[in-house]
Protein backbone atom coordinates (compact mmCIF):
# COMPACT_ATOMS: atom_id res chain seq x y z
CA UNK A 1 0.00 0.00 0.00
CA UNK A 2 2.56 2.19 0.86
CA UNK A 3 5.03 1.47 -2.38
CA UNK A 4 1.61 1.95 -4.19
CA UNK A 5 0.87 5.31 -2.35
CA UNK A 6 4.37 6.69 -3.44
CA UNK A 7 4.15 5.69 -7.07
CA UNK A 8 0.96 7.26 -7.41
CA UNK A 9 2.07 10.60 -5.58
CA UNK A 10 5.40 10.37 -8.15
CA UNK A 11 3.93 9.78 -10.98
CA UNK A 12 1.31 12.61 -10.38
CA UNK A 13 4.24 14.91 -9.92
CA UNK A 14 5.87 13.95 -12.85
CA UNK A 15 2.65 15.74 -14.72
CA UNK A 16 2.15 18.64 -12.48
CA UNK A 17 2.83 21.93 -14.44
CA UNK A 18 2.89 24.00 -11.25
CA UNK A 19 6.28 24.82 -9.48
CA UNK A 20 4.04 26.03 -6.03
CA UNK A 21 2.49 22.03 -5.96
CA UNK A 22 5.30 20.35 -7.24
CA UNK A 23 7.48 21.11 -4.39
CA UNK A 24 5.04 20.62 -1.86
CA UNK A 25 4.31 16.74 -3.33
CA UNK A 26 8.00 16.51 -3.62
CA UNK A 27 8.57 17.10 -0.08
CA UNK A 28 5.35 15.34 1.35
CA UNK A 29 7.03 12.27 -0.51
CA UNK A 30 10.73 12.83 0.86
CA UNK A 31 9.63 12.94 3.90
CA UNK A 32 7.11 9.94 3.62
CA UNK A 33 4.37 11.78 4.94
CA UNK A 34 2.09 8.71 4.06
CA UNK A 35 -0.99 10.21 5.92
CA UNK A 36 -1.45 13.35 4.34
CA UNK A 37 -0.26 11.76 0.87
CA UNK A 38 -3.31 9.09 1.76
CA UNK A 39 -5.38 11.71 2.55
CA UNK A 40 -4.40 13.62 -1.21
CA UNK A 41 -5.12 10.41 -3.34
CA UNK A 42 -7.73 8.96 -1.47
CA UNK A 43 -9.92 9.56 -4.60
CA UNK A 44 -10.55 12.71 -6.93
CA UNK A 45 -12.32 15.54 -6.46
CA UNK A 46 -15.83 15.00 -7.61
CA UNK A 47 -17.24 16.90 -10.32
CA UNK A 48 -20.86 17.49 -9.88
CA UNK A 49 -23.69 20.02 -10.26
CA UNK A 50 -21.63 22.67 -8.43
CA UNK A 51 -18.61 21.79 -10.78
CA UNK A 52 -15.21 21.71 -8.15
CA UNK A 53 -14.57 22.75 -4.73
CA UNK A 54 -11.66 22.20 -2.74
CA UNK A 55 -8.93 22.88 -0.74
CA UNK A 56 -5.72 24.20 -2.89
CA UNK A 57 -2.82 21.97 -2.37
CA UNK A 58 -1.25 18.95 -4.87
CA UNK A 59 -2.52 15.71 -5.22
CA UNK A 60 -6.01 15.09 -7.28
CA UNK A 61 -8.34 15.66 -3.73
CA UNK A 62 -7.20 18.94 -3.64
CA UNK A 63 -7.88 22.00 -6.07
CA UNK A 64 -4.47 22.73 -8.15
CA UNK A 65 -3.53 23.12 -11.53
CA UNK A 66 -3.23 19.44 -12.78
CA UNK A 67 -7.06 19.29 -11.58
CA UNK A 68 -8.75 22.55 -13.09
CA UNK A 69 -6.63 21.45 -16.67
CA UNK A 70 -8.26 17.62 -16.20
CA UNK A 71 -11.70 19.33 -15.27
CA UNK A 72 -11.14 21.79 -18.67
CA UNK A 73 -10.22 18.86 -20.61
CA UNK A 74 -12.92 16.90 -19.92
CA UNK A 75 -15.92 19.93 -20.14
CA UNK A 76 -14.23 20.21 -23.69
CA UNK A 77 -14.81 16.77 -24.62
CA UNK A 78 -17.99 16.79 -23.80
CA UNK A 79 -18.90 19.90 -25.39
CA UNK A 80 -17.46 17.99 -28.55
CA UNK A 81 -19.39 15.40 -27.96
CA UNK A 82 -22.69 17.79 -27.81
CA UNK A 83 -21.59 18.39 -31.98
CA UNK A 84 -20.56 21.93 -30.43
CA UNK A 85 -16.71 22.03 -31.06
CA UNK A 86 -15.48 25.23 -32.47
CA UNK A 87 -17.70 27.50 -30.15
CA UNK A 88 -17.01 29.78 -27.79
CA UNK A 89 -16.17 29.35 -24.17
CA UNK A 90 -15.36 32.12 -21.94
CA UNK A 91 -13.90 32.44 -18.66
CA UNK A 92 -14.33 34.44 -15.82
CA UNK A 93 -12.28 34.15 -11.85
CA UNK A 94 -12.42 35.89 -8.70
CA UNK A 95 -9.24 37.43 -7.13
CA UNK A 96 -8.88 34.24 -4.59
CA UNK A 97 -5.31 32.06 -4.56
CA UNK A 98 -4.25 31.09 -8.19
CA UNK A 99 -7.85 32.16 -9.56
CA UNK A 100 -5.69 33.37 -12.35
CA UNK A 101 -3.86 30.49 -13.51
CA UNK A 102 -6.75 28.20 -13.36
CA UNK A 103 -8.76 30.63 -15.66
CA UNK A 104 -5.94 31.11 -18.17
CA UNK A 105 -4.98 26.91 -18.09
CA UNK A 106 -9.02 27.05 -19.03
CA UNK A 107 -8.43 29.12 -21.82
CA UNK A 108 -5.08 26.97 -23.01
CA UNK A 109 -6.83 23.81 -22.84
CA UNK A 110 -10.11 25.43 -24.99
CA UNK A 111 -7.84 26.80 -27.28
CA UNK A 112 -6.24 23.64 -27.57
CA UNK A 113 -9.43 21.42 -27.94
CA UNK A 114 -10.75 23.56 -30.95
CA UNK A 115 -12.60 26.30 -29.31
CA UNK A 116 -12.76 29.86 -29.05
CA UNK A 117 -11.73 30.83 -25.60
CA UNK A 118 -12.50 34.65 -24.36
CA UNK A 119 -11.07 35.35 -20.55
CA UNK A 120 -12.53 38.38 -18.93
CA UNK A 121 -10.15 41.21 -18.26
CA UNK A 122 -9.53 40.70 -14.40
CA UNK A 123 -11.51 39.44 -11.80
CA UNK A 124 -14.96 40.11 -11.57
CA UNK A 125 -18.70 39.44 -9.73
CA UNK A 126 -19.79 35.91 -11.21
CA UNK A 127 -22.95 37.33 -12.52
CA UNK A 128 -20.74 39.23 -15.17
CA UNK A 129 -19.74 35.85 -16.48
CA UNK A 130 -23.04 34.74 -15.67
CA UNK A 131 -24.29 37.70 -18.54
CA UNK A 132 -21.18 36.94 -20.94
CA UNK A 133 -22.58 33.50 -21.78
CA UNK A 134 -25.52 34.33 -22.91
CA UNK A 135 -24.59 38.55 -24.43
CA UNK A 136 -21.31 36.92 -26.67
CA UNK A 137 -23.53 33.12 -27.66
CA UNK A 138 -20.79 31.13 -26.07
CA UNK A 139 -21.37 27.63 -25.71
CA UNK A 140 -20.50 27.39 -22.31
CA UNK A 141 -18.81 29.82 -19.57
CA UNK A 142 -16.42 28.62 -16.62
CA UNK A 143 -16.12 30.70 -13.50
CA UNK A 144 -13.39 30.19 -11.09
CA UNK A 145 -14.61 31.01 -7.98
CA UNK A 146 -15.17 29.15 -4.04
CA UNK A 147 -17.88 32.02 -3.46
CA UNK A 148 -17.94 32.78 0.12
CA UNK A 149 -15.67 29.35 1.39
CA UNK A 150 -12.46 29.62 3.65
CA UNK A 151 -9.22 31.01 2.37
CA UNK A 152 -7.82 27.74 1.60
CA UNK A 153 -10.32 26.90 -1.04
CA UNK A 154 -11.14 27.48 -4.43
CA UNK A 155 -13.80 26.00 -6.96
CA UNK A 156 -14.60 25.66 -10.28
CA UNK A 157 -18.21 26.26 -11.54
CA UNK A 158 -19.44 25.43 -14.89
CA UNK A 159 -22.26 26.92 -17.08
CA UNK A 160 -23.77 26.01 -20.69
CA UNK A 161 -25.19 28.28 -23.53
CA UNK A 162 -28.28 28.80 -21.80
CA UNK A 163 -25.97 30.42 -18.78
CA UNK A 164 -27.28 28.82 -16.13
CA UNK A 165 -25.47 26.17 -14.34
CA UNK A 166 -25.14 22.43 -15.02
CA UNK A 167 -27.64 20.02 -13.86
CA UNK A 168 -27.52 16.11 -14.54
CA UNK A 169 -27.38 14.23 -16.60
CA UNK A 170 -24.69 16.92 -17.79
CA UNK A 171 -22.48 16.82 -14.55
CA UNK A 172 -22.03 13.21 -14.66
CA UNK A 173 -21.33 13.67 -18.54
CA UNK A 174 -18.39 15.56 -18.20
CA UNK A 175 -17.34 13.74 -15.02
CA UNK A 176 -17.07 10.57 -17.22
CA UNK A 177 -14.83 12.73 -19.94
CA UNK A 178 -12.71 14.03 -16.82
CA UNK A 179 -12.06 10.46 -15.95
CA UNK A 180 -11.21 8.93 -19.04
CA UNK A 181 -7.81 11.38 -19.26
CA UNK A 182 -5.42 9.29 -18.63
CA UNK A 183 -2.46 11.95 -18.65
CA UNK A 184 -1.87 15.62 -18.88
CA UNK A 185 0.57 15.71 -21.44
CA UNK A 186 -2.38 13.76 -23.52
CA UNK A 187 -3.91 17.41 -23.44
CA UNK A 188 -2.78 20.43 -26.01
CA UNK A 189 -2.54 23.86 -24.29
CA UNK A 190 -0.56 25.91 -26.42
CA UNK A 191 1.18 29.33 -25.11
CA UNK A 192 -1.52 31.86 -27.14
CA UNK A 193 -4.29 31.63 -28.97
CA UNK A 194 -7.27 33.17 -26.49
CA UNK A 195 -8.79 36.27 -26.17
CA UNK A 196 -8.68 38.59 -23.40
CA UNK A 197 -12.02 40.75 -23.52
CA UNK A 198 -12.15 44.55 -22.92
CA UNK A 199 -14.45 45.92 -20.93
CA UNK A 200 -17.24 46.19 -23.06
CA UNK A 201 -18.63 42.92 -21.63
CA UNK A 202 -18.56 44.90 -18.31
CA UNK A 203 -20.25 47.95 -19.79
CA UNK A 204 -23.07 46.00 -20.80
CA UNK A 205 -23.45 44.42 -17.92
CA UNK A 206 -23.93 47.48 -16.01
CA UNK A 207 -26.47 49.19 -19.39
CA UNK A 208 -28.52 46.12 -18.08
CA UNK A 209 -28.66 46.75 -14.40
CA UNK A 210 -30.40 50.30 -15.10
CA UNK A 211 -33.81 47.87 -15.99
CA UNK A 212 -33.88 46.31 -12.76
CA UNK A 213 -35.28 49.84 -11.87
CA UNK A 214 -38.19 51.86 -12.58
CA UNK A 215 -38.19 54.55 -14.58
CA UNK A 216 -38.44 57.89 -12.02
CA UNK A 217 -37.95 56.47 -8.67
CA UNK A 218 -36.89 57.40 -5.99
CA UNK A 219 -32.93 57.10 -5.72
CA UNK A 220 -32.54 58.52 -2.16
CA UNK A 221 -31.61 56.00 0.41
CA UNK A 222 -28.21 56.03 1.90
CA UNK A 223 -25.68 52.57 2.35
CA UNK A 224 -22.79 51.12 3.61
CA UNK A 225 -21.29 48.67 1.75
CA UNK A 226 -18.82 45.94 1.92
CA UNK A 227 -17.37 43.77 -0.19
CA UNK A 228 -16.16 41.63 2.09
CA UNK A 229 -13.01 41.55 0.53
CA UNK A 230 -13.74 40.11 -2.60
CA UNK A 231 -14.54 41.37 -6.28
CA UNK A 232 -18.00 43.49 -5.79
CA UNK A 233 -16.83 47.08 -5.36
CA UNK A 234 -16.12 48.17 -8.32
CA UNK A 235 -18.96 46.87 -10.59
CA UNK A 236 -21.33 47.96 -7.37
CA UNK A 237 -19.76 51.37 -7.32
CA UNK A 238 -20.19 52.22 -11.10
CA UNK A 239 -23.90 50.62 -10.89
CA UNK A 240 -25.24 52.61 -7.80
CA UNK A 241 -23.38 55.59 -9.62
CA UNK A 242 -25.34 54.86 -13.39
CA UNK A 243 -28.87 54.76 -10.74
CA UNK A 244 -28.30 57.97 -9.19
CA UNK A 245 -28.25 56.62 -5.85
CA UNK A 246 -26.14 58.32 -2.80
CA UNK A 247 -22.53 56.77 -3.64
CA UNK A 248 -22.30 53.53 -0.60
CA UNK A 249 -19.85 54.51 2.33
CA UNK A 250 -17.01 52.37 1.91
CA UNK A 251 -16.41 49.77 4.70
CA UNK A 252 -12.30 50.31 3.83
CA UNK A 253 -11.41 47.13 5.79
CA UNK A 254 -12.75 45.06 3.54
CA UNK A 255 -13.03 46.67 0.18
CA UNK A 256 -10.21 45.59 -1.59
CA UNK A 257 -9.73 41.79 -2.78
CA UNK A 258 -7.65 40.37 -0.43
CA UNK A 259 -7.76 36.13 -0.99
CA UNK A 260 -6.56 35.69 2.76
CA UNK A 261 -10.15 37.55 3.58
CA UNK A 262 -7.62 38.98 6.90
CA UNK A 263 -10.89 40.56 8.52
CA UNK A 264 -13.43 37.62 9.15
CA UNK A 265 -13.36 34.00 10.29
CA UNK A 266 -15.49 32.84 7.06
CA UNK A 267 -16.14 35.62 4.10
CA UNK A 268 -19.73 35.03 4.37
CA UNK A 269 -22.42 37.60 5.85
CA UNK A 270 -24.28 35.24 7.04
CA UNK A 271 -21.41 33.53 9.39
CA UNK A 272 -21.32 35.32 12.78
CA UNK A 273 -18.87 38.29 13.16
CA UNK A 274 -18.22 39.02 9.39
CA UNK A 275 -20.48 42.07 9.23
CA UNK A 276 -18.92 43.61 12.63
CA UNK A 277 -17.00 46.68 10.72
CA UNK A 278 -20.18 47.52 8.43
CA UNK A 279 -22.12 47.88 11.67
CA UNK A 280 -19.49 50.05 13.54
CA UNK A 281 -19.37 52.00 9.85
CA UNK A 282 -23.74 52.39 10.20
CA UNK A 283 -23.11 53.50 13.88
CA UNK A 284 -20.55 56.35 12.44
CA UNK A 285 -22.83 57.29 9.63
CA UNK A 286 -26.34 56.18 10.13
CA UNK A 287 -27.46 55.20 7.06
CA UNK A 288 -31.14 53.43 5.99
CA UNK A 289 -29.44 50.31 4.98
CA UNK A 290 -25.93 48.08 4.81
CA UNK A 291 -25.46 45.80 1.57
CA UNK A 292 -22.90 43.15 1.57
CA UNK A 293 -21.82 41.42 -1.22
CA UNK A 294 -20.19 37.79 -0.36
CA UNK A 295 -16.65 37.25 -2.34
CA UNK A 296 -18.02 36.59 -5.79
CA UNK A 297 -20.56 38.90 -5.61
CA UNK A 298 -23.41 37.08 -6.51
CA UNK A 299 -25.01 37.09 -3.20
CA UNK A 300 -26.56 40.03 -1.54
CA UNK A 301 -26.65 40.66 2.27
CA UNK A 302 -29.32 43.65 3.80
CA UNK A 303 -28.88 44.88 7.30
CA UNK A 304 -31.51 46.86 8.98
CA UNK A 305 -31.20 49.47 12.29
CA UNK A 306 -32.39 47.20 14.84
CA UNK A 307 -35.93 48.86 16.37
CA UNK A 308 -35.56 46.95 19.64
CA UNK A 309 -31.88 48.18 20.82
CA UNK A 310 -31.01 51.79 20.35
CA UNK A 311 -27.75 52.17 17.26
CA UNK A 312 -28.18 48.79 16.88
CA UNK A 313 -27.99 47.09 13.51
CA UNK A 314 -29.61 43.26 12.55
CA UNK A 315 -29.00 41.18 9.09
CA UNK A 316 -32.11 40.44 7.23
CA UNK A 317 -32.77 36.82 6.88
CA UNK A 318 -33.02 35.78 2.74
CA UNK A 319 -36.25 34.77 3.02
CA UNK A 320 -37.49 38.61 4.66
CA UNK A 321 -35.13 40.04 1.52
CA UNK A 322 -36.71 37.40 -0.81
CA UNK A 323 -40.43 38.58 0.26
CA UNK A 324 -39.42 42.13 0.21
CA UNK A 325 -37.84 41.82 -3.15
CA UNK A 326 -41.40 39.74 -4.24
CA UNK A 327 -43.22 42.74 -2.73
CA UNK A 328 -41.78 45.57 -4.70
CA UNK A 329 -41.53 43.47 -8.27
CA UNK A 330 -45.31 42.46 -7.30
CA UNK A 331 -46.58 46.39 -6.67
CA UNK A 332 -44.68 47.62 -9.39
CA UNK A 333 -46.81 45.39 -11.74
CA UNK A 334 -44.30 42.56 -12.88
CA UNK A 335 -45.54 39.51 -14.54
CA UNK A 336 -44.52 36.14 -14.73
CA UNK A 337 -43.34 32.89 -12.47
CA UNK A 338 -41.98 33.65 -9.08
CA UNK A 339 -39.77 30.71 -7.85
CA UNK A 340 -37.64 29.77 -5.30
CA UNK A 341 -35.94 26.39 -3.50
CA UNK A 342 -37.73 24.00 -1.57
CA UNK A 343 -35.74 25.20 1.81
CA UNK A 344 -36.73 28.74 1.44
CA UNK A 345 -39.52 30.47 3.09
CA UNK A 346 -43.21 29.32 1.78
CA UNK A 347 -44.44 33.28 2.37
CA UNK A 348 -43.12 33.74 -1.77
CA UNK A 349 -46.34 31.45 -2.88
CA UNK A 350 -48.04 33.14 -0.35
CA UNK A 351 -47.64 36.52 -2.14
CA UNK A 352 -47.83 34.81 -5.69
CA UNK A 353 -50.77 33.56 -5.62
CA UNK A 354 -52.48 36.70 -3.90
CA UNK A 355 -51.12 38.67 -7.19
CA UNK A 356 -52.20 35.84 -9.75
CA UNK A 357 -49.08 35.04 -10.24
CA UNK A 358 -47.86 31.45 -10.85
CA UNK A 359 -45.21 29.90 -8.66
CA UNK A 360 -42.62 27.50 -8.62
CA UNK A 361 -40.66 25.43 -5.76
CA UNK A 362 -37.39 23.57 -7.13
CA UNK A 363 -34.21 21.64 -5.47
CA UNK A 364 -31.77 23.56 -4.00
CA UNK A 365 -29.55 25.61 -6.13
CA UNK A 366 -30.00 28.35 -8.90
CA UNK A 367 -29.02 25.77 -11.09
CA UNK A 368 -32.37 25.25 -10.58
CA UNK A 369 -34.55 27.99 -10.20
CA UNK A 370 -32.91 29.80 -13.86
CA UNK A 371 -34.44 27.18 -15.58
CA UNK A 372 -38.13 27.88 -14.38
CA UNK A 373 -40.36 28.59 -17.32
CA UNK A 374 -41.46 31.88 -17.87
CA UNK A 375 -39.08 32.82 -14.85
CA UNK A 376 -39.81 36.67 -13.82
CA UNK A 377 -37.83 36.23 -10.23
CA UNK A 378 -36.45 33.86 -8.24
CA UNK A 379 -34.28 33.70 -4.67
CA UNK A 380 -33.30 31.00 -2.48
CA UNK A 381 -32.91 31.94 1.42
CA UNK A 382 -28.82 31.72 1.54
CA UNK A 383 -28.82 35.49 0.23
CA UNK A 384 -29.69 34.61 -3.41
CA UNK A 385 -31.86 36.46 -5.70
CA UNK A 386 -32.32 36.88 -9.55
CA UNK A 387 -34.12 39.90 -10.44
CA UNK A 388 -33.35 40.36 -13.91
CA UNK A 389 -33.68 36.37 -15.52
CA UNK A 390 -33.53 37.63 -19.14
CA UNK A 391 -29.79 39.10 -18.27
CA UNK A 392 -28.55 36.81 -15.98
CA UNK A 393 -29.86 33.39 -15.42
CA UNK A 394 -28.11 32.96 -12.05
CA UNK A 395 -28.06 34.53 -8.44
CA UNK A 396 -26.89 38.41 -8.87
CA UNK A 397 -25.76 40.11 -5.70
CA UNK A 398 -24.90 43.66 -7.76
CA UNK A 399 -29.02 43.87 -9.30
CA UNK A 400 -30.32 43.14 -5.88
CA UNK A 401 -28.47 45.48 -4.18
CA UNK A 402 -29.75 47.74 -6.38
CA UNK A 403 -33.45 47.01 -6.53
CA UNK A 404 -33.57 46.46 -2.74
CA UNK A 405 -31.73 50.24 -2.57
CA UNK A 406 -34.61 51.53 -4.96
CA UNK A 407 -37.32 49.55 -2.36
CA UNK A 408 -35.53 51.43 0.75
CA UNK A 409 -35.28 55.01 -1.09
CA UNK A 410 -39.31 54.40 -1.88
CA UNK A 411 -40.47 53.71 1.35
CA UNK A 412 -38.53 56.24 2.93
CA UNK A 413 -40.14 58.85 0.35
CA UNK A 414 -43.10 57.32 2.67
CA UNK A 415 -41.64 57.88 6.05
CA UNK A 416 -41.09 54.24 6.38
CA UNK A 417 -38.64 51.31 6.39
CA UNK A 418 -37.73 47.67 5.02
CA UNK A 419 -38.89 46.48 8.24
CA UNK A 420 -42.04 48.51 8.64
CA UNK A 421 -42.85 46.53 5.00
CA UNK A 422 -42.42 43.20 6.82
CA UNK A 423 -44.59 44.15 9.14
CA UNK A 424 -47.61 44.93 6.55
CA UNK A 425 -46.29 41.44 5.05
CA UNK A 426 -46.66 39.71 8.08
CA UNK A 427 -50.59 40.46 8.90
CA UNK A 428 -51.78 40.05 5.59
CA UNK A 429 -49.84 36.89 5.01
CA UNK A 430 -49.03 35.58 8.62
CA UNK A 431 -45.67 35.61 10.48
CA UNK A 432 -43.39 33.14 8.10
CA UNK A 433 -40.20 33.22 10.58
CA UNK A 434 -37.52 30.67 9.57
CA UNK A 435 -34.37 29.45 11.29
CA UNK A 436 -31.18 26.98 10.03
CA UNK A 437 -29.86 24.85 12.23
CA UNK A 438 -26.37 24.10 11.00
CA UNK A 439 -23.94 22.01 11.82
CA UNK A 440 -20.50 22.01 10.52
CA UNK A 441 -18.49 18.98 10.34
CA UNK A 442 -14.79 17.61 10.07
CA UNK A 443 -16.21 13.87 9.40
CA UNK A 444 -18.64 13.84 6.61
CA UNK A 445 -19.61 10.42 8.27
CA UNK A 446 -21.50 12.36 10.92
CA UNK A 447 -23.98 13.75 8.79
CA UNK A 448 -24.43 10.59 6.71
CA UNK A 449 -25.22 8.94 10.30
CA UNK A 450 -27.40 11.38 11.55
CA UNK A 451 -29.37 11.32 8.09
CA UNK A 452 -29.69 7.38 8.55
CA UNK A 453 -30.94 7.92 12.16
CA UNK A 454 -33.80 10.06 10.87
CA UNK A 455 -34.91 7.67 8.09
CA UNK A 456 -34.50 4.74 10.74
CA UNK A 457 -36.21 6.49 13.20
CA UNK A 458 -38.84 9.52 11.89
CA UNK A 459 -39.92 11.56 14.46
CA UNK A 460 -43.88 12.17 15.23
CA UNK A 461 -43.49 15.42 16.30
CA UNK A 462 -41.41 18.59 16.96
CA UNK A 463 -41.64 21.23 19.02
CA UNK A 464 -44.78 18.88 19.98
CA UNK A 465 -46.36 19.71 16.67
CA UNK A 466 -47.50 16.70 14.94
CA UNK A 467 -45.70 15.73 12.17
CA UNK A 468 -48.46 15.49 9.14
CA UNK A 469 -46.34 14.21 6.14
CA UNK A 470 -42.72 13.10 6.21
CA UNK A 471 -41.41 12.85 2.86
CA UNK A 472 -37.53 10.97 1.69
CA UNK A 473 -36.56 13.02 -0.99
CA UNK A 474 -34.05 10.63 -2.65
CA UNK A 475 -37.05 9.11 -3.91
CA UNK A 476 -38.54 12.41 -5.78
CA UNK A 477 -41.86 14.16 -6.11
CA UNK A 478 -44.36 14.42 -8.40
CA UNK A 479 -42.75 18.03 -8.84
CA UNK A 480 -39.04 17.60 -7.64
CA UNK A 481 -36.22 15.31 -9.16
CA UNK A 482 -34.83 12.48 -6.55
CA UNK A 483 -32.02 14.35 -4.02
CA UNK A 484 -30.70 13.99 -0.61
CA UNK A 485 -32.91 15.31 1.59
CA UNK A 486 -36.06 14.58 4.51
CA UNK A 487 -38.79 16.92 4.54
CA UNK A 488 -41.45 17.52 7.30
CA UNK A 489 -44.86 19.21 7.03
CA UNK A 490 -46.32 19.72 10.66
CA UNK A 491 -49.05 21.97 11.70
CA UNK A 492 -48.00 25.24 10.99
CA UNK A 493 -44.59 24.46 10.71
CA UNK A 494 -42.26 23.06 7.87
CA UNK A 495 -38.49 21.60 8.81
CA UNK A 496 -35.92 20.46 5.68
CA UNK A 497 -32.70 18.46 6.15
CA UNK A 498 -30.51 18.08 3.92
CA UNK A 499 -26.39 17.42 3.41
CA UNK A 500 -24.71 20.92 2.31
CA UNK A 501 -23.88 20.38 -1.55
CA UNK A 502 -20.38 22.64 -1.06
CA UNK A 503 -20.10 22.60 2.43
CA UNK A 504 -19.21 19.73 5.00
CA UNK A 505 -22.38 20.93 6.64
CA UNK A 506 -25.85 19.01 7.61
CA UNK A 507 -28.37 21.81 7.25
CA UNK A 508 -31.75 21.78 8.38
CA UNK A 509 -34.19 24.67 7.16
CA UNK A 510 -36.86 25.56 10.40
CA UNK A 511 -40.09 27.51 9.44
CA UNK A 512 -43.08 28.66 11.59
CA UNK A 513 -46.12 30.55 10.46
CA UNK A 514 -47.81 32.06 12.79
CA UNK A 515 -51.43 34.08 12.00
CA UNK A 516 -51.72 37.78 13.01
CA UNK A 517 -54.76 39.32 13.17
CA UNK A 518 -53.15 43.50 13.23
CA UNK A 519 -50.56 44.92 13.63
CA UNK A 520 -50.67 45.13 17.39
CA UNK A 521 -50.42 41.55 17.34
CA UNK A 522 -46.67 41.24 16.21
CA UNK A 523 -44.91 40.98 19.18
CA UNK A 524 -46.54 38.34 20.34
CA UNK A 525 -46.45 36.30 17.08
CA UNK A 526 -42.87 36.90 16.97
CA UNK A 527 -42.12 35.50 20.38
CA UNK A 528 -44.21 32.26 20.03
CA UNK A 529 -42.54 32.04 16.64
CA UNK A 530 -39.35 32.45 18.41
CA UNK A 531 -40.22 29.76 20.79
CA UNK A 532 -41.41 27.54 18.34
CA UNK A 533 -38.42 27.26 16.24
CA UNK A 534 -36.07 27.03 19.32
CA UNK A 535 -38.22 24.31 20.25
CA UNK A 536 -38.13 22.32 16.86
CA UNK A 537 -34.04 23.09 17.09
CA UNK A 538 -33.97 21.18 20.67
CA UNK A 539 -36.13 18.03 19.24
CA UNK A 540 -34.74 18.06 15.72
CA UNK A 541 -31.18 17.47 17.21
CA UNK A 542 -32.16 14.89 19.65
CA UNK A 543 -33.82 12.70 16.82
CA UNK A 544 -30.37 12.72 14.56
CA UNK A 545 -28.73 12.51 17.24
CA UNK A 546 -26.29 15.97 16.50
Amino acid sequence: MHDDLIARATSWLAEDPDPETRDELAKLIEAGDVAELAERFSGTLQFGTAGLRGELGAGPMRMNRSVVIRAAAGLAAYLNAKGQRGGLVVVGYDARHKSADFARDTAAVMTGAGFRAAVLPRPLPTPVLAYAIRHLGAVAGVEVTASHNPPRDNGYKVYLGDGSQIVPPADAEIAAEIDAIASLNDVPRPESGWETLDDGVLNAYLARTDAVLAAGSPRTARTVYTAMHGVGKDTLLAAFARAGFPAPVLVAEQAEPDPDFPTVAFPNPEEPGAMDLAFAKARETDPDLIIANDPDADRCAVAVKDDKADGAWRMLRGDEVGALLAAHLVRRGARGTFAESIVSSSLLGRIAEKAGLPYEETLTGFKWIARVEGLRYGYEEALGYCVDPDGVRDKDGITAALLITELASELKEEGRTLPDLLDDLAVEHGLHATDQLSVRVEDLSVIARAMEQLREQPPTELAGLAITRGEDLTRGTDRLPPTDGLRYTLDGARVIVRPSGTEPKLKCYLEVVVPVAAHAGLPAAHATANDLLAAIKRDLSAAAGI
